[in-house]
């Protein structure tokens, strides 16, 4: 009896914490993204140059006790790759773009101080590609190439997942600022000789209503 009597009141305190309203907010910013290729065969690895590209979404906080919060969101986010250089005296650069609609589930610990609520989580993210191109750059010229999501060799997986990590301040008129980093787990490239996997340094500005 003991037990059940115990079992009934948890469930209350668990649903008395999520009950409370969540907080609703949008955010958006810059993206600061490369993609890291490692070989099957060896412990090498090699690192892209850095691709610039935007993120936005919304976002639903709900609290889970006095300090914990989940924060689940719904992203558009870009990803990819930038590299140039010289080839027989012509400088070449190709950027590999690809969009994701993404959703992260982090885990946040708040502290709140006079002006605000800082804060600081993680989670796990999933990703679903929307479109997948290739941009090439050579003394002025441009192309363009969709290469979309499949099984060849030269397209991109579909689906990307990983880790993220953020951490920012939200001001108490709702204003927020944030910091966060993808890290992709999954292989999104379909070699058979190596495997290539995202990464994204972001900057983004917000209002939590």
């Amino acid at each position: 009896m003991k037990k059940i009597l115990l079992s009934i009141c948890c469930a209350f305190a668990v649903s008395a914490t999520f009950a409370q309203t969540p907080t609703v907010g949008i955010k958006g910013g810059l993206n600061l993204a490369s993609l890291t290729s490692s070989s099957n065969t060896s412990s090498s690895s090699i690192t892209t140059g850095t691709l610039t590209s935007f993120s936005a979404g919304i976002f639903v906080d709900f609290k889970a006790g006095s300090n914990w919060s989940v924060q689940p969101a719904l992203l558009y986010t870009g990803k990819g790759a930038k590299e140039s250089g010289e080839f027989d005296e012509t400088n070449i650069t190709i950027k590999a773009k690809i969009n994701y609609l993404q959703l992260p589930l982090n885990f946040v610990y708040n502290v709140n101080s006079v002006a605000g609520t800082f804060y600081i989580g993680a989670g796990p993210y999933l990703g679903y590609g929307l479109s997948a191109k290739l941009e090439g750059n050579s003394n002025g010229q441009s192309e363009s190439d969709d290469i979309g999501f499949g099984d060849g060799e030269d397209q991109y997986k579909r689906i990307d997942a990983g880790a993220t990590a953020l951490i920012g301040y939200k001001f108490k008129q709702g204003v927020l600022l944030n910091l966060n980093y993808d890290l992709g787990l999954t292989d999104i490239s379909n070699q058979s000789s190596s495997s290539t996997k995202t990464r994204v340094f972001g900057i983004s500005v917000g209002y939590a209503f």
